[in-house]
């Protein structure tokens, strides 16, 4: 009995505190993506941001409420500010570059916020889309290719940053998505499964309910019911037999 509660404090004292940091075009980004996983880490003491490019003004929604894309914005805005309470972040930076536009924007400015960002923070890990952003959208497959540049580039210098995650779904989940045609990764290029709690797939439906303006569409994807208690990454420049189990391991 003795030997047995030894080992446990050894387990207790390995678990290492990281940063993360997790990288998306738009509001809900999170919650339609990895929020259970980021609801965990923070369960799991692990200090967890957020950076959101764009205040998401341009969506289509906007028409049904008579909105201009900047007053949107706001209200996407404070949707976001109730998602970060439910989901605890450590820290949130919602930027407004522009909506659906970052493709007519010279690359290198969205380079710099995000460098910027990282450097302030300095995380262990950063997560974005993988290079097929899931839904193709232009914004999600531009941010997949801005952060990779930068983590290229700053890991050569920057001691702390140690590994880019790239959020993903599994051809299966991808295939029963009817609502939006969308991809998703080969086993062989999945590096990473993570498996949470019923909590964090609560926190992540109720991360999605902050988005009120949303609804609509929530409901329609049906993706409530297809929140899954394991999310899936890629790793870049790392190919990981059996995969890890959460996105700390090895480091």
């Amino acid at each position: 009995h003795g030997s047995k509660s030894g080992k446990n404090t050894n387990n207790k004292l390995k678990i290492q505190k990281m940063k993360i940091l997790y990288i998306f075009p738009h509001p809900d980004d999170e919650s339609f993506g990895p929020a259970q996983v980021m609801s965990k880490q923070r369960m799991d003491g692990h200090d967890v941001y957020l950076l959101t490019l764009t205040k998401g003004g341009a969506t289509k929604q906007r028409h049904k409420f008579g909105y201009s894309v900047e007053e949107m914005g706001e209200i996407r805005y404070k949707e976001m500010l109730d998602v970060e309470k439910v989901l605890n972040l450590s820290g949130m930076n919602v930027l407004d570059l522009p909506d659906s536009g970052l493709k007519e924007m010279d690359p290198r400015d969205i380079e710099k916020v995000v460098k910027d960002e990282i450097k302030r923070l300095k995380p262990d890990v950063i997560v974005t889309y993988a290079v097929h952003g899931i839904s193709g959208f232009h914004d999600h497959l531009i941010i997949h290719g801005i952060v990779k540049r930068v983590f290229v580039e700053m890991k050569e210098t920057a001691t702390y940053l140690k590994r880019l995650a790239l959020f993903t779904i599994t051809e299966e989940a991808a295939a029963k998505q009817t609502h939006f045609k969308i991809s998703g990764s080969k086993p062989e290029e999945i590096d990473c499964t993570v498996k949470v709690d019923k909590q964090d797939v609560q926190n992540s439906i109720k991360a999605l309910d902050c988005y009120v303006t949303f609804k609509e569409t929530i409901d329609a994807t049906k993706i409530k019911e297809q929140i899954p208690d394991e999310a899936v990454f890629e790793i870049f420049g790392e190919t990981h037999e059996p995969k890890l189990k959460d996105l700390f391991e090895g480091l």
